[in-house]
């Protein structure tokens, strides 16, 4: 099967061995796959190492075959990879077993996968291949931000730096879909003007002076993956007593800020990343209820995948990138 790799340190598509079904495991004919910022950190975290690695950790595809054991799938099956591996319960942080598909195990940029039973779940019947391929990491990561750190409310003020990248188009749409009122930034008017069209309240220049722009409004939860550059600017338009919730950092992963400060405004601060199969299956149910649509915005082909590494690493989508694995 064709597949994209990392071998030796170089990333190439190359022909590997048809992955094996065990007992309780699935073989996936993908159609589609998801690239995440992950994916363009792998290669620098591995190394030189010999063995050729498939990476990507989103995916959707068609059961193939099932292995003994196996109850919850047929073949046939429209199905989309959950790529929070092995934790299963909401909990407040993951279990040590914990990982992410696509390093050490296999990912999902290759035309085939093998994977557990229980890392699957029956693709939302509305959505398109390309929406279900880029579904499951980004929307899990904004819905356990946004519900289960951030106790959203459909009452609540959401303010949201950095509008563009792919979970930050899902915790608009989650946060409109429930009710509450969603401020975002861009330094481009292109993703403001889009930002606004999926549901966004308001949007400000991130060069603006926010505090003035906010003055009337009441800033009730921050949901903060800029990091250093906007952190501080985030935590100053908050109000008193309110929840500031961080999954990333696109910029400077240390920050200082005035801790008395911090604690006379009694705030509250979260650090999140990923969730669990429970959150997942939740996230899932509220997509379909809601009718929500992932925002895609390019796909490329497999072949073109370090074209799209590319382009993703230049920061200039609005959404999230496909793959299409399968003519």
């Amino acid at each position: 099967m064709k597949a994209f790799v990392i071998e030796y340190g170089e990333q190439k598509i190359k022909e590997m061995e048809n992955p094996v079904v065990e007992k309780g495991d699935v073989l996936i004919s993908l159609k589609t796959a998801g690239l995440n910022r992950r994916d363009t950190y792998i290669s620098g975290r591995r190394g030189n190492d010999k063995e050729a690695l498939i990476i990507g950790s989103d995916g959707a595809g068609v059961v193939e075959s099932i292995g003994e054991n196996v109850t919850r799938f047929q073949v046939g099956d429209e199905v989309i990879i959950n790529p929070s591996l092995r934790w299963y319960e909401k909990t407040d942080a993951p279990p040590k077993e914990f990982d992410i598909l696509g390093m050490p195990d296999h990912g999902t940029f290759a035309e085939k996968i093998v994977i557990s039973e229980e890392q699957l779940e029956r693709k939302p019947k509305h959505l398109t291949w390309e929406e279900a391929g880029v579904l499951a990491l980004a929307g899990l990561t904004g819905y356990r931000a946004l519900f289960t750190k951030g106790q959203i409310q459909s009452t609540d003020t959401v303010f949201i730096p950095g509008a563009g990248g792919g979970v930050v188009t899902y915790l608009i749409q989650f946060a409109k879909a429930l009710g509450a009122k969603v401020i975002v930034t861009s330094r481009s008017e292109e993703k403001r003007q889009k930002a606004k069209e999926i549901g966004a309240d308001l949007v400000l220049d991130t060069n603006s002076d926010w505090k003035e722009k906010l003055v009337n409004e009441t800033i009730d939860l921050v949901i903060e993956s800029v990091g250093g550059a906007t952190f501080n600017r985030s935590l100053e338009v908050l109000k008193k007593g309110g929840r500031i919730v961080t999954f990333g950092s696109s910029t400077n992963d240390e920050i200082h800020f005035n801790l008395r400060s911090f604690f006379y405004g009694q705030y509250h601060l979260f650090g999140t990343t990923m969730g669990s199969r429970e959150e997942l299956r939740e996230m899932l149910q509220f997509v379909e209820k809601n009718g929500i649509h992932p925002v895609v915005d390019q796909t490329f082909n497999l072949s073109e995948a370090q074209t799209a590494l590319d382009y993703l690493s230049e920061g200039n989508q609005f959404g999230k990138l496909a793959l299409y694995i399968i003519n």
